[in-house]
Parts: structure tokens; C-alpha cells; sequence
């Protein structure tokens, strides 16, 4: 997990020796301080390497600045994986969770490094042919479906969301985040939500959901890179409905035929050789679910509007000064082609 990590921004910065301190109350580690990097591919919360003497550990923190009500729940995130790790065991090891204040300023939780390549925005770090890279697309839908087969109850997480009606509160959720964060220089997206209000379906079932699910929040094993040795960032995990958790992981994928504008803002390489099409991904997962939808576009738009108000909320807290990462400066450029994007399909539905 150690690509892409990078000197720590000043901003980002924390007192390495008061977390050495209290990391040392709750695990066995070598002598010395560690050397401390930052990963930056993440948005919302911030992700850190801890490099021991034959010993990493990952940190993570929630960002500075205004924050969601319910966003950034160190705890939650940190139960949700404890909870997993017996069941599913693609789930890093968790080490700790802080929940002092005074040790850094909020609260984190640090975990076992999870050993492999982690695919990035222009490549997947490994050497695979066309057919290998198709086999690797089907192994990760694999691992989505077995997650979606997980039992809450066995895993102890029956209580981690609300139950039947999790489409429709989706629908109004993400609406509602939306018309908060809105900026005077993206659309109202008003149309695409009348149209998710109109044609919601009733959840297929309610299942775990990791709702982040992307090529760069996987590790590749080292000694097999078609096999994924870890599934990582579960911030947004939940109890769902799992067609919910595929439509918003094919937001992200952007493929080799899609226009040139759309692709400019590609966060994973799923338009390399090989890389299964976005329908030939949702005909493989409900072949091996058994799960068929009866109106793809409600997951599809849905997925599209729910990436839209992502990158909304961060580029509002770039517009408000709550942040001066320069990676936000022109966020609200995607916003504008998801709303179009939406729309287009919603017309040809």
C-alpha cells in the first residue's frame, strides 16, 4: 500500500510522537519514531503511512474543516472492519482506535498494512494481458458479490443501517446534499432528481454495501496480481441495497469509448486493454448474484448524480477556503458533465 504515498502536507500534519506514544499502549512495535507519508488520492478522509522498522501501519484521520453531521465516523469505520475481517476476510486488520481528542486533534483509528498494488488513475501497476486484465475485472465483481452475501447478523452488524426503505432515503439524501452544497457555478440538477424520485424502485434486498467500491480502493496480491489481497477506505459502508452499491461503483468507471471530456476525469484505469464495458460488468454481476434489475438507468443515474454531489461537497469546501488542497480547484467542471451525462440517459430510458 505504500504507492502514492508523498510528504505529508502541512496542512495535514499531526504530532507524529504523541500518536507513537499512545500506538505503543496497544501493540508491540520497533524502537524509534516513524517516518511518516501521506497518501493523495483521497478526498475525504486522510490516509497516512507509518513506516516502522519492518513495520507499517496505516493511519487514518478525518480532514480539517466543516464537516457532515455523520461523515467522518472514525469509530464506525473502524467497527465496521473489526466486525468483517472473520467473515470477509479481503478487510484490512485492524490496531486501534483513538478516541482522544488531545493525541492529535480528532480522533483515528491506524490498521495493519494490507502488502500488494493498489491500481491508480493511469494504470494498474502490473503487468497483465488483455484476457488477464478481463479475468481480474470478473475476480473484483466476485469479491463484490461476496461481500453482498455476507450475513449482518453473523458478521455482528445487523444494526448498522435503518432497514427496509434504503432507496428512497438514498434518493432524498443525496438531494438534499446536493441543493446544501450547490455553487453558483454547477447546474441545479432539479430534473435529474424529480426523474430518481419518479421511477425508485423497492430495494431488491438489503444487504452490506461497501459503497465505495473501486479499482483504486483494491490491493493486488504481490505474488498473484488477478488476485485481490485487500478491499480498503469502508467509510461509506452501510447496510443497502446491493444494485445501489454496483450503480455507484460504475459511476467511477469510465471506459474506452466514452467521450474525451468524460475521460479527462478518470480516477481509475478501467479503460485499459482488457477492462470489461460497464454492461458487460452488470450482465456478469447478475449472472453470478442471481440479482436482476428491472430499470438499470434508476442505478445507473443514480450512481452518476450520487458521484455529482461527491465531488460537489469537496469542491464547496474548496470554494468556502475550508480546504486549500489545489487537487479541488476544478471540481465543479465533472459536476457539470455528470448532469449531462444524467440527463442523456434519462432521455434514452
Amino acid at each position: 500500500m505504500g504507492d502514492g504515498a508523498r510528504p505529508v502536507r502541512d496542512e495535514d500534519a499531526f504530532d507524529v510522537a504523541a500518536v507513537d506514544t499512545w500506538l505503543r499502549q496497544h501493540t508491540e512495535l520497533p524502537a524509534g519514531l516513524p517516518e511518516v507519508r501521506q497518501f493523495s488520492g483521497g478526498a475525504s478522509n486522510l490516509t497516512y503511512l507509518l513506516q516502522y522498522a519492518g513495520h507499517d501501519l496505516i493511519l487514518r484521520r478525518p480532514p480539517a474543516g466543516t464537516k457532515a453531521k455523520s461523515a467522518h465516523d472514525m469509530g464506525r469505520e473502524y467497527r465496521i472492519q473489526a466486525a468483517l475481517k472473520p467473515v470477509f476476510p479481503y478487510v484490512p486488520t485492524m490496531v486501534a482506535h483513538c478516541t482522544d481528542d488531545a493525541v492529535i486533534g480528532s480522533e483515528f483509528y491506524v490498521m495493519e498494512r494490507v502488502i500488494g498494488t493498489i491500481p491508480r488513475r493511469s494504470e494498474l501497476g502490473v503487468d497483465l494481458s488483455s484476457e488477464q486484465t478481463a479475468q481480474l475485472c470478473r475476480t473484483l465483481i466476485d469479491r463484490l458479490v461476496d461481500l453482498h452475501a455476507v450475513d449482518p447478523a453473523e458478521a455482528g452488524l445487523a444494526d448498522l443501517g435503518r432497514g427496509a426503505g434504503y432507496v428512497g432515503r438514498q434518493v432524498s439524501g443525496w438531494s438534499e446534499r446536493y441543493r446544501k452544497a450547490k455553487t453558483w457555478n454547477v447546474p441545479s440538477f432539479e430534473k435529474v432528481m424529480a426523474w430518481l424520485v419518479a421511477n425508485q424502485p423497492a430495494d431488491i434486498r438489503i444487504c452490506v454495501i461497501h459503497n465505495d467500491f473501486r479499482l483504486d480502493n483494491v490491493v493486488l496480491a504481490p505474488d498473484d496480481p488477478q488476485r485481490v489481497a485487500g478491499i480498503l477506505d469502508w467509510e461509506l459502508a452501510t447496510l443497502g441495497d446491493p444494485l445501489m452499491d454496483l450503480g455507484s461503483a460504475l459511476a467511477y468507471w469510465v471506459q474506452a469509448d466514452d467521450d474525451w471530456a468524460y475521460r479527462r476525469f478518470r480516477l481509475q484505469p478501467s479503460d485499459a486493454p482488457g477492462m470489461l464495458t460497464r454492461d458487460e460488468i452488470v450482465a456478469y454481476y447478475t449472472e453470478r448474484s442471481g440479482l436482476k434489475p428491472e430499470n438499470w438507468a434508476f442505478y445507473e443515474v443514480f450512481g452518476l448524480f450520487r458521484l455529482a454531489v461527491i465531488a460537489q461537497q469537496i469542491y464547496y469546501r474548496y470554494h468556502h477556503k475550508q480546504t486549500r488542497n489545489p487537487r479541488f480547484k476544478n471540481l465543479w467542471l465533472p459536476v457539470n458533465l455528470l448532469e449531462r451525462r444524467c440527463r442523456r440517459i434519462i432521455r434514452q430510458a
